[in-house]
């Protein structure tokens, strides 16, 4: 009896890699004749890429620093996403965190480790209590959380421009902002994220931080009541009501963890600086798509935050690599469409999969009849 369902486990394990693996090459080859129609040579490009997120000095610290704030809104992606709700506001989250965090760290301010815990905390309160307002619309209301999310990205973007315009908010003083007109002040050194080199890269705590939270989601998802609960939630929302899982409870408490990852990232992003992220200043436009990159990560990731790490640093890789892109006579630019291929790579195995398997068990059922 065992040695059959052991072959069986093996022989779909196969079908699952030969599909990735055909999927992958396939978004490789697209890629590669979309440089060659916009007249450029994939071979460049591809070199291009591995230099400006591996190869060149100091580029995969770089790579590994962007692929942490894009980790931790995965991993609270992937909460949101076991209680069965699509949490799609992560980049108007992050942006509130960030906000929350620059301000209450310049209010309180104190030594240095001490603010530190001071910006993230806020940090990750901000991107929670933002989440939160789609929660009690969603709870209270019955306001479908897909369009509440997204529609506050927008909301929050706005606050915060808002809070960059006036001084007793966010707006640094005039001789702090140089030649920029809307900008906060920029974090003091001893108040920064440290950072630890080896072998020539930078690597921000924020990595570490980033991986640790994804280990600890992973083990509280699997191996934890409340985990089972939220997965209860999210497979069947009456057998788990039924079971006595408040929806209401454990469903805001799952978004608004959600965004107090993407809040998380925000602060670390700021208290990290460096990278493209405002240099230790919020900025306008200080979000890059780094909440966007996270939800497309828990996408391709299937909601597994273990898998979420390697699937964030590919991101990050391909978001760093392109800045070397240009240099080939290759508009940088496209290494977002080769993004939106491999994204679209990686989720077609478990379409086929789906269909395969329904095709099946209907073929079953019919031979039964």
């Amino acid at each position: 009896m065992t040695a059959p369902r052991t072959t069986t486990q093996g022989t779909r394990l196969g079908e699952w890699i030969g599909l990735y693996c055909l999927s992958v090459l396939a978004a490789l080859v697209l890629s590669a004749l979309l440089v060659e129609a916009t007249g450029g040579d994939w071979r460049p490009v591809v070199n291009a890429l591995l230099d400006g997120s591996l190869r060149k000095p100091g580029r995969w610290g770089e790579t590994l620093g962007t692929a942490a704030p894009i980790l931790l809104v995965a991993v609270g992606t992937i909460v949101s996403g076991k209680a069965g709700l699509i949490n799609i506001g992560q980049e108007g989250q992050l942006l509130v965190g960030a906000a929350f965090g620059t301000y209450f760290g310049f209010l309180i301010g104190g030594p240095g480790p001490f603010n530190l815990v001071v910006i993230v905390l806020f940090g990750a309160l901000g991107g929670g209590l933002w989440a939160g307002v789609a929660a009690l619309l969603k709870f209270w209301r019955d306001v479908p959380e897909v369009l509440s999310t997204l529609l506050l990205v927008t909301v929050g973007g706005q606050l915060v421009a808002y809070g960059l315009s006036q001084s007793w908010l966010l707006l640094a003083p005039l001789g702090d902002r140089g030649n920029r007109n809307q900008v906060s002040k920029q974090l003091p050194k001893d108040n920064r994220l440290p950072r630890l080199e080896v072998f020539g890269n930078e690597i921000p705590l924020a990595v570490f931080i980033a991986i640790l939270s994804a280990i600890v989601i992973s083990l509280l998802l699997a191996r934890t009541v409340w985990g089972f609960r939220l997965r209860m939630l999210g497979r069947n929302q009456r057998a788990a009501q039924r079971s006595g899982v408040s929806r209401t409870g454990y469903g805001a408490s799952a978004l608004m963890i959600s965004g107090a990852f993407a809040g998380l990232a925000g602060a670390v992003m700021f208290a990290g600086g460096g990278f493209a992220f405002g240099n230790y200043q919020l900025v306008p436009g200080f979000a890059t798509n780094i909440g966007w990159t996270g939800l497309l990560v828990a996408l391709v990731a299937r909601e597994k935050a273990l898998i979420a790490i390697p699937v964030a640093f590919v991101f990050a890789g391909l978001r760093t690599g392109s800045s070397f892109v240009g240099a080939t006579g290759v508009e940088g630019r496209i290494t977002d469409v080769i993004q939106g291929f491999l994204v679209l790579a990686l989720l077609v195995p478990p379409a086929v999969m789906f269909l395969r398997d329904r095709g099946r068990a209907r073929a079953a059922a019919g031979e039964r009849a």
